[in-house]
């Protein structure tokens, strides 16, 4: 596969962090719930007048040495009424030509352009050490590829890795023949301009959190899985990993970011006037920050169960 075409790949395996899903006949909310629970995943409930809203905070690319029990979340997904889930930017063969065709706007500084003519000396020096030690040039790089190199490649996050949360729920509503909603989705189109509007230093603050996560070495990503686990929320949302998965694109650009949590925001709100059980996965990162979805809801009034979100500060 080309290096453009991998570019296109990982814009839309990045972008599917985060957007929504729902169903119908359950069994007694109690007991979905705990079945849920035991699946070792951290989420929140809301109880409203009709019924049961289960949030499951999703991280992507959890390790197999994190202890959880997958199947509890699939037989909960069996009985809920509804799911909702995220969805995937729509590409079609078109985008992916205008991508191979323009490729160089999202792969490559512009022309006549280097790192150093963005970044400051010690952002220069950092990413030159990194470059020493990989044995890799990142000067001409778009500091988005950049970004995803480091990640991917060299700290190498999403190897030996487990079935995300969305996906285990995906094919047990299937199987079960529960109703799947999703938001409508972006055009790849529209999400190919944005990125190919944006200005190369709009993308430094994702290319330092990709420095120092990598920085920070491979014990990061376990024990980024092992406070997902322990539901420690706010140890998850401080891990240099889960910050830099956070800071780049396209959480980072204010349009796109903003309208992915208003979506979720808008659906779980939905949900709340629907009978049964609704079972949500959520990206963490969406539901934990400051402003996110937990606290929108929160300020709505809606009455959240589970662990703590925020941090001690």
């Amino acid at each position: 596969m080309s290096p453009r075409l991998r570019f296109a790949t990982a814009c839309a395996a990045v972008f599917a962090l985060g957007v929504p899903a729902i169903a119908q006949a359950p069994s007694a909310p109690h007991e979905i719930v705990v079945t849920a629970q035991r699946s070792g995943a951290p989420m929140w409930t809301i109880d409203t007048p009709t019924g049961t809203i289960i949030l499951v905070g999703e991280i992507r690319a959890v390790p197999k040495s994190t202890p959880w029990q997958p199947d509890r979340l699939k037989e909960a997904t069996a009985e809920a009424s509804r799911v909702i889930l995220r969805a995937s930017p729509k590409f079609s063969p078109g985008d992916v030509l205008r991508l191979i065709f323009r490729g160089g706007s999202f792969t490559k500084l512009p022309d006549g352009s280097v790192a150093a003519d963005y970044l400051t000396p010690g952002q220069r020096t950092r990413l030159a050490a990194l470059e020493a030690k990989y044995d890799v040039k990142y000067d001409r790089r778009s500091f988005l590829m950049s970004s995803f190199d480091l990640l991917a490649r060299r700290l190498d996050f999403d190897d030996d890795t487990t079935k995300d949360a969305t996906d285990i729920v995906r094919k047990a509503a299937d199987r079960a023949d529960v109703p799947i909603t999703r938001p409508e989705r972006f055009r790849g189109e529209d999400l190919l301009d944005d990125l190919a509007e944006a200005e190369p230093a709009s993308h430094i603050p994702c290319l330092e959190a990709a420095m120092s996560a990598t920085e920070a070495g491979q014990d990061i990503v376990e024990a980024r899985g092992n406070a997902w686990r322990k539901f420690d929320v706010p140890a998850v949302m401080a891990n240099p990993l889960e910050i830099a998965l956070g800071t780049c694109w396209p959480w980072a650009d204010d349009d796109l970011g903003d309208e992915i949590r208003d979506q979720w925001t808008g659906m779980i709100a939905d949900a709340a006037r629907d009978s049964g059980v609704t079972l949500a996965v959520v990206p963490l990162r969406v539901l934990a920050e400051q402003d996110g979805v937990l606290d929108q809801l929160e300020a709505r009034e809606f009455a959240i169960s589970g662990p703590d979100w925020r941090s001690p500060s």
